[in-house]
């Protein structure tokens, strides 16, 4: 069951960049930097950079981290949740935080590359050590949760 609360961490995440979102599109139409029109199809115009910023760093999050929920899935039905996954399974969503957290406030481009190469590859080593552990029927008796 730890395995999951990770998947909920990430979820969390990802609801607040969706609500922070919202918020700055509504306040750019209500203060007239953005026509209400430029919403139907992204096209004619443009956003508020914050708000620009906030839509790639909600895209990045629908991106590469439905690999990590699909690892996640296959870990909890094949009941794999050991330590080592759970700490990786973590490790990832506080690098996704910092990701977000560098992307919204900073936006330094190699600190925000840094943090998303590091979650890469620790996403590389979830997998890796999930496939081991389905191929060599790791022992599921050591999960932790």
């Amino acid at each position: 069951m730890s395995i999951l609360w990770p998947a909920f961490a990430l979820v969390a995440l990802t609801l607040v960049i969706v609500m922070r979102l919202a918020r700055l599109r509504f306040a750019a139409v209500r203060a007239g930097r953005v026509d209400p029109h430029f919403y139907k199809a992204f096209r004619g115009g443009g956003e508020p950079e914050e708000a620009a910023v906030t839509s790639r760093n909600l895209i990045n999050l629908y991106e590469m981290p439905t690999l990590f929920y699909a690892g996640i899935a296959i870990a909890f039905a094949a009941q794999r949740s050991g330590t080592l996954l759970v700490a990786l399974a973590w490790t990832y969503v506080a690098l996704r935080y910092l990701h977000s957290a560098i992307h919204l406030t900073t936006n330094k481009v190699l600190w925000r590359f840094r943090a998303f190469a590091l979650s890469w590859l620790v996403l590389a080593a979830f997998w890796v050590t999930l496939g081991v552990q389905l191929a060599t029927g790791g022992d599921a008796a050591v999960a932790v949760g």
